[in-house]
């Protein structure tokens, strides 16, 4: 190889250099953007680490992201997690949930730092209401089933988990999160809500298109209901596990166009 062949492939190899790093960073979000914190809530049988894959495509575009931790003791109990997180923000934040954690972001979500909530599958009732009056007029799909014990706690079954919960995971990923399971005081549903943060703050909707522990009826029209932007995506009541860049997405549209 001459000397002015090693020259161009220098300048190329050089060159490269400096792409990669610049694509990398226009994914970034911007300096100025007023919104760049996220907390993130999880739902009933699993936990926060399920955030896991969205928490790792919203770090990447610089987003401070906190992963609540919810006991599933109490609605009561679950806002005030979600409100410790809260008060951890140093600035205007998105209020994310999966399920039942919609439940608790509509709640807590009235926080002065919250400027939008996002619902991934989840549940949206309003000041007044329980959880379980969304349920009324629809039939959840047979695929999902829960056994309650006698201490109230209730638990997906497990020969029904993968097909009701977390159809599009792996085998192994679905048989994980099925014995590593978070049972949830089932009582929850029946507690009425002092506050609907939805009618004041904007919203958007995650909405799982195969999703087999919601009516799909219901999710669109709690989705509705509460003026949210929808999408729609091809994933299982999981989807906040499954479809992580998706989901992350909507997150970072909410955060860009929340004030």
């Amino acid at each position: 190889m001459n000397s002015k062949s090693k020259t161009v492939l220098a300048a190329i190899a050089a060159a490269s250099s400096i792409a990669a790093p610049a694509a990398y960073a226009a994914q970034k979000i911007p300096q100025d953007q007023a919104v760049k914190n996220v907390v993130l809530v999880h739902g009933a049988f699993a936990d926060g680490s399920g955030w896991r894959g969205v928490y790792n495509e919203l770090t990447k575009r610089g987003y401070k992201v906190t992963i609540v931790q919810n006991p599933l003791t109490s609605l009561a109990d679950d806002v005030a997690a979600t409100k410790r997180a809260l008060d951890r923000q140093d600035g205007p934040t998105i209020l994310v949930a999966h399920s039942w954690g919609g439940t608790v972001i509509t709640e807590a979500g009235i926080d002065s730092k919250v400027k939008g909530l996002v619902y991934v599958s989840a549940l949206s009732p309003d000041a007044g209401e329980t959880t379980a009056q969304q349920y009324e007029g629809y039939t959840t799909p047979p695929e999902f089933v829960i056994e309650t014990g006698a201490d109230g706690f209730g638990f997906v079954k497990p020969e029904n988990f993968k097909i009701g919960f977390a159809a599009d995971m792996s085998d192994d990923d679905a048989a994980f999160l099925r014995d590593s399971q978070v049972p949830i005081n089932m009582s929850v549903f029946a507690t009425k809500l002092e506050n609907a943060a939805w009618r004041t703050k904007p919203s958007w909707a995650v909405i799982a298109k195969q999703d087999k522990a919601f009516d799909a009826a219901m999710l669109q029209y709690m989705a509705k209901r509460i003026n949210a932007k929808i999408t729609e995506v091809d994933a299982s009541h999981a989807v906040f596990a499954t479809q992580p860049k998706a989901v992350a997405d909507v997150i970072d549209e909410a955060a860009k166009s929340a004030e």
